[in-house]
């Protein structure tokens, strides 16, 4: 009996470990797959403007770029019961809030799809540490690599890697 007790739990460690492993490998593939949609060069790549028009999204996600051992750290963002950061497309126009204060943008589109320029925001104070999320919110929404749609989620990819991850907001029904 003792003998078939430690069989058995020699069984389930062993179980737990290929779950670990599959698991592990399966959040790598993931990371690979996101890693890969990211173009090599200076080049944009979008969904047409039309596929985003009328869709308005909220910041669910901030991933930081890979350190130097490929882990992906989340960016750690306030939790102070201020607005979070949001982005509409309507037309040839992108706006939104930024952590601190109203930003709106121009879409151009080209083969790739479309560019974002002429960022302009209003000039709030708020705190320093939504200031700094605000500046490199807009720099990223100014120099990203992919835009990138799934149903009701929606990727801005920087150049370095870094991942913001949207939700959509009133979703149109089905």
């Amino acid at each position: 009996m003792t003998y078939n007790v430690l069989m058995a739990k020699q069984l389930i460690l062993s179980c737990k470990r290929i779950q670990r492993t599959l698991f592990l490998m399966g959040g790598v593939c993931l990371l690979g797959a996101c890693a890969n949609i990211v173009p090599p060069c200076a080049g944009k790549n979008t969904p047409p403007a039309a596929e985003l028009h009328g869709t308005h999204w909220e910041l669910s996600r901030w991933n930081l770029p890979p350190n130097s051992m490929g882990e992906v750290r989340l960016r750690s963002l306030p939790n102070d019961q201020g607005q979070k950061i949001q982005v509409q497309f309507s037309g040839t126009r992108i706006s939104g809030f930024g952590a601190c204060n109203r930003f709106t943008g121009q879409l151009t589109e080209d083969s790739r799809g479309f560019s974002i320029t002429q960022i302009a925001t209003t000039r709030m104070a708020c705190l320093s540490v939504r200031e700094e999320i605000e500046r490199e919110f807009l720099y990223l929404l100014n120099d990203y690599r992919t835009i990138a749609r799934d149903g009701d989620r929606l990727l801005i990819i920087g150049p370095n890697r870094e991942v913001l991850s949207f939700s959509q907001i009133n979703p149109p029904s089905k």
